[in-house]
């Protein structure tokens, strides 16, 4: 249990990454976290697209740049992107989904590979360019982006924590 909390206490989102891949068997690691994560009775709406071809990272990169009206690099050079989504028919799929983004950055963290979630996953799946990826992909069905995991090495030490707010917990 302390291993535990030391991880949730000391994971940062990173923002610069060096360009090196997280190999594959620790992808695999961390994806695996992300499939036990709690979801809606048991039904797990999400889904994880992991995203280490450079093309396909770009192209979501630019996507993902123009629903904020910026042509640079939301995604800080992460090399991987593991992108959650989550089935729309399953009134629980935000909350699933957000949980398996917990999971990711959780177990990346544990494994040396530093993470940052990134919005704008369901503005770049509701776009026709984004339905078309799923297509191309394989995917059907009607899926909502949750956010965009994103995966690598640090190129920069990660910001301190903040203090914790006051009155974070109200006790009965």
């Amino acid at each position: 249990m302390e291993q535990t909390l030391q991880d949730i206490k000391t994971r940062r989102s990173c923002r610069s990454y060096k360009p090196d891949m997280v190999p594959h068997d620790v992808l695999e690691k961390i994806v695996e976290a992300g499939t036990w994560a709690a979801t809606g009775m048991g039904r797990q709406s999400p889904m994880i697209l992991a995203v280490t071809d450079k093309r396909l990272r770009d192209r979501l990169s630019k996507m993902n740049a123009a629903v904020m009206g910026r042509d640079q690099d939301p995604f800080y050079g992460a090399p991987v992107v593991l992108v959650v989504l989550a089935d729309k028919s399953i009134p629980t799929h935000v909350y699933d989904g957000s949980l398996v983004m917990g999971n990711l950055m959780l177990a990346a963290h544990a494994l040396g590979v530093s993470s940052c979630w990134i919005h704008r996953a369901k503005e770049e799946f509701d776009s026709e360019e984004g339905k078309a990826i799923l297509r191309e992909l394989g995917i059907e069905g009607d899926w909502e982006g949750i956010g965009h995991c994103i995966l690598g090495y640090a190129a920069a030490e990660p910001a301190a924590p903040k203090t914790r707010k006051e009155n974070y917990v109200v006790w009965d």
